[in-house]
């Protein structure tokens, strides 16, 4: 349908057809001059991206980092991984923006040199950024992309052009910034954080790449979280539920409020369905604020939507009109629902909607769309018999997970392999997974936050019965336990096994099994 409207947006303004060789002035001052139909501003803007795009090169695949072949890398990188590991961890807070507002001005206010999407809520928050990253990749805009936690290591929660900085450039910005660390840590009644630290290094290395548009995930609610010193020009809201209960509020709608901090004065808000009391606070901050809001189900969503081979197929509507045949190469409801999110809030930073009655490119969005990966989100990792991993750990996350689980895969039979932090809500993560899992293999991660396997047997055997819980507190036994039983019988030759529980956990599965 996207394809027949009249003038659809190329947010590339790619006139010349020429996406080879160096920028130079006069093929600025073309790209520019062709634009006649165009905002002559955004033309500017757009053709000064393209001029970034050759120099950058294309778009490296976003696959997560093995360890550096180099010993003499790998051993500088372990240095700065013990470094930033004797900080407070990210369970432990002072809620505050004191220390990285302090950071970035030393640093001389890193972050206000690019435009922000600003991402929170509690689950789908980096895939959500992972789509939208590959979105504006795509209209050949240079971006930076800051999520957390990470899957096997640190540096994927830095990314330049869609890929994880590598070890080398991970280990310069620290280097640069570590005497401005130190200055602060000196002034302040505590320290900078882990979180904090990493925070200041992402801005850091998008200024001096430089980037075109940091895509900027929250690590924890959002008005004291350390991100929130950027000026997202659109903020995204994925859906809320309850998580971090101990920090961000008990109910919907006062973690919420925590969370709506992200909105800034003018901003366009991008909001995922939300529980309605949930959903009024964050509206009633967008009016404090004199924000623009675009509501799913409402402005923009799902139009619809089917299961296909590796993923689904997707008709979206967006701020602008219908984008038809989207393959998105993710299974589940909920990564279409993002893929929705992630659309608008691409749309919405075009001006779409506003300034502009028109659908960016469909054939650009389906190919974005297209190369999306997500490790760590139903991710095949192993056949024979089929091992998938999810990173869910709360119980919104354990439900989307059984669902998508459900609808993709029709396991005969599929075994979980459950590790968790002792922090969350582990009962209702389990209660969540029982309808699916015929036998549940409990165990631990390395993480110091981990439930002792012991203990979670003991919650899982309230829910499953005795009979269907296999205790093995080593990872690697686990797997190999699961995998054991969706082998055994013949009959089960569609078996499966899913590893959950944790983003430590699914990590940790990940290199077990030769992912990388």
């Amino acid at each position: 349908m996207s394809d027949q409207q009249p003038e659809p947006f190329d947010a590339t303004g790619d006139a010349t057809g020429d996406e080879t060789g160096d920028a130079t002035g006069d093929e600025f001052d073309a790209i520019v001059d062709a634009e006649t139909d165009r905002d002559p501003d955004l033309a500017v803007i757009e053709a000064g991206s393209r001029t970034l795009r050759t120099q950058a090169g294309p778009p490296r695949g976003d696959q997560v980092p093995r360890r550096p072949a180099d010993p003499e890398v790998d051993k500088a990188l372990r240095e700065v991984e013990q470094e930033l590991a004797g900080r407070w961890g990210e369970t432990k807070l002072e809620p505050s923006v004191s220390r990285i507002t302090a950071l970035m001005d030393v640093l001389g206010e890193p972050q206000r040199a690019y435009p922000s999407i600003h991402i929170t809520g509690t689950n789908g928050k980096t895939s959500t950024a992972r789509m939208i990253e590959a979105l504006l990749g795509a209209f050949e805009l240079r971006t930076g992309r800051y999520t957390s936690p990470h899957v096997q290591s640190v540096t994927e929660r830095i990314s330049l052009d869609g890929a994880p900085i590598d070890a080398e450039r991970f280990i310069a910005t620290y280097r640069d910034v570590k005497p401005y660390v130190d200055m602060v840590d000196t002034a302040q009644e505590y320290r900078l954080s882990f979180f904090e630290v990493l925070t200041g290094m992402a801005y850091a290395a998008f200024a001096d790449a430089p980037v075109d548009v940091a895509v900027v995930e929250v690590g924890m609610g959002g008005s004291w979280d350390a991100t929130n010193v950027i000026d997202g020009s659109v903020a995204v809201v994925t859906p809320i539920d309850l998580d971090h209960t101990d920090r961000l509020g008990t109910t919907a709608a006062e973690i919420a409020g925590e969370k709506a901090g992200i909105i800034k004065q003018g901003a366009t808000v991008i909001l995922a369905q939300q529980p309605v009391d949930a959903a009024q606070v964050m509206l009633k901050r967008a009016v404090e604020v004199d924000a623009t809001v675009a509501r799913e189900g409402m402005e923009f969503g799902v139009a619809s939507r089917e299961v296909a081979v590796g993923g689904q197929l997707l008709t979206l509507r967006g701020l602008g009109g219908e984008y038809e045949e989207v393959f998105l190469p993710l299974h589940g409801a909920h990564q279409a629902h993002n893929a929705a999110v992630a659309l608008a809030a691409v749309e919405a930073f075009f001006g779409i909607g506003a300034e502009h009655a028109r659908t960016l490119d469909a054939k650009t969005v389906r190919s974005a769309f297209a190369s999306v990966v997500s490790p760590g989100r139903l991710e095949v990792v192993r056949r024979s018999p089929t091992v998938v991993l999810d990173a869910a750990h709360n119980p919104a996350g354990a439900r989307a997970a059984a669902e998508g689980v459900t609808e993709s895969f029709g396991f005969s039979r599929l075994v979980g392999v459950v590790g968790t932090s002792a922090d969350k809500d582990v009962k209702a993560v389990l209660e969540a997974f029982e309808p699916i899992f015929t036998e549940i293999v409990v165990t631990q991660n390395s993480s110091h936050r981990a439930m002792d396997a012991d203990e979670l047997a003991a919650i899982a055997v309230e829910v499953f019965g005795d009979e269907r819980v296999v205790v093995e507190p080593r990872l690697d036994d686990a797997l190999e336990a699961a995998i054991t039983l969706a082998e055994e019988e013949a009959e089960y030759s569609g078996a499966g096994v899913l590893v959950t529980g944790s983003v430590i956990t699914v990590g940790e599965a990940r290199l077990l099994l030769g992912r990388d």
